[in-house]
């Protein structure tokens, strides 16, 4: 992976589209958008491709273009629990670590091939308290990822096989064909099998 700044990227013009939809910076002004692209660098990015790794304190922002990353957290066995998936518009972040002095407690992987930007976390927080309405929609959204991993941790102790499948085509309907199956199992905790028989009996 080679960052590069946005101005120099061949595709810089669709870049700054895609920031521009980001649900965090779609809100900001021409003078905030050009004061964040000259902090930010592109990096694209292979399947399996790791931007963040459990246990680190050096941290950085991130903010998807193109393609899917998955939030997992290891054991000491090396036995992962993917946390979310995360998609094009949206964000991901070690922030609340960031803020509490502690190591990442999870790592962040690409599913898939993708585009990101990113800047050191101390850099973004230092551009949150520059422009506080900013601030308020990146911490909502923020809390909005925590519950939804509660939501989700809760899902696997309480619903079985099937209802774990059908909440998840619920809540993100615009994923299921586009995770691999090997992932989308893992993160429902079920066996592939199960998966591909909840999908051929009619389920989605």
């Amino acid at each position: 992976m080679i960052p590069t700044s946005v101005q120099n990227h061949p595709e810089r013009n669709v870049i700054r589209v895609q920031l521009g939809q980001n649900l965090v910076l779609k809100a900001m002004n021409s003078g905030q958008t050009a004061e964040l692209e000259s902090r930010l660098v592109i990096l694209d990015c292979q399947k399996g491709d790791a931007l963040l790794t459990q246990g680190v304190h050096e941290m950085e922002q991130y903010f998807i273009l193109d393609g899917i990353l998955k939030r997992v957290v290891t054991n000491h066995e090396a036995k992962e629990m993917i946390l979310r998936f995360s998609a094009e518009r949206d964000i991901e972040t070690s922030y609340a670590a960031w803020r509490l002095g502690t190591p990442t407690p999870y790592s962040i992987v690409c599913v898939t091939k993708a585009r990101v930007a990113k800047l050191p976390l101390p850099d973004w927080v230092a551009f949150l308290d520059r422009h506080h309405g900013l601030k308020q929609t990146f911490e909502y959204a923020v809390m909005e990822h925590m519950s939804e991993i509660m939501g989700h941790t809760i899902t696997l102790h309480l619903l079985d096989a099937q209802g774990r499948f059908k909440r998840f085509l619920r809540k993100h309907p615009e994923l299921f064909e586009r995770i691999p199956k090997k992932e989308l199992a893992s993160y429902l905790n079920l066996s592939a099998e199960t998966l591909s028989r909840l999908k051929q009996r009619g389920k989605i």
